[in-house]
């Protein structure tokens, strides 16, 4: 399987369903996802690159309603106070949608683990327990698309009540609420985009060659 080779076929797929994932916020309610489905995209998540092969994310499938509602309460909570801090644009930010715990299928919670410890490749750049964390969640998300579910990551929250409802260990940091779903249709550009909140950058911008000559 390692030396397997891919036919460009395969590779046009890779990249659609790169370029058509999208971070959702509305789901069709009262659905469910397989077994099968669910199984095949938390292997995604768990198969990402880790430094020093730490391994630092921990998945938190949430089934108790009142865990879920606990949730939302703290969403709500950090989305008012988020606005709070925006000034000219906190009746803008109010009007969007920035989650969909109510209705999605299957809410998870990524958590950081504690520190093992682990110098290998976080000697200077400790940081990487999270980048990796990060690219155990790309994978879910990539993972969901392909299985044509919706998927969110919601990072209005504070992560230290959460840590408490969730009963983490000391030293662990939840990153991520996953909220995953059959969806009605998926957006056909980034939500924030069609919303009128911010413009996404052309690559232009964000490439350079042998130093930094782009835009801040």
């Amino acid at each position: 399987m390692a030396n397997k080779q891919f036919s460009p076929e395969q590779a046009d797929l890779f990249y659609q369903i790169i370029h058509s994932r999208r971070d959702m916020r509305h789901f069709l309610a009262n659905e469910s996802v397989s077994a099968r489905a669910l199984t095949r995209i938390l292997q995604a998540g768990h198969s990402a690159p880790s430094v020093g092969l730490m391994q630092p994310w921990h998945f938190i499938r949430i089934t108790s309603e009142t865990t879920r509602a606990s949730i939302l309460e703290n969403v709500e909570q950090e989305r008012l106070l988020t606005a709070a801090a925006m000034d000219e644009r906190k009746a803008e930010f109010l009007r969007l949608k920035v989650e969909g715990i109510q209705d999605c299928a299957e809410l998870f919670v990524v958590v950081q683990k504690p520190d093992d410890g682990t110098v290998f490749g976080r000697r200077t750049l400790p940081e990487m327990a999270l980048c990796s964390v990060a690219c155990a969640i790309e994978n879910m998300w990539l993972a969901a698309r392909a299985e044509n579910l919706g998927f969110g990551w919601v990072s209005v929250f504070d992560p230290k009540a959460l840590a408490l409802t969730l009963r983490c260990p000391e030293g662990a940091k939840p990153i991520a609420i996953i909220c995953m779903g059959p969806v009605k249709a998926f957006y056909d550009s980034p939500m924030l985009v069609e919303e009128g909140w911010r413009e996404e950058k052309p690559m232009a911008d964000l490439l350079s060659e042998n130093s930094w000559d782009g835009k801040c």
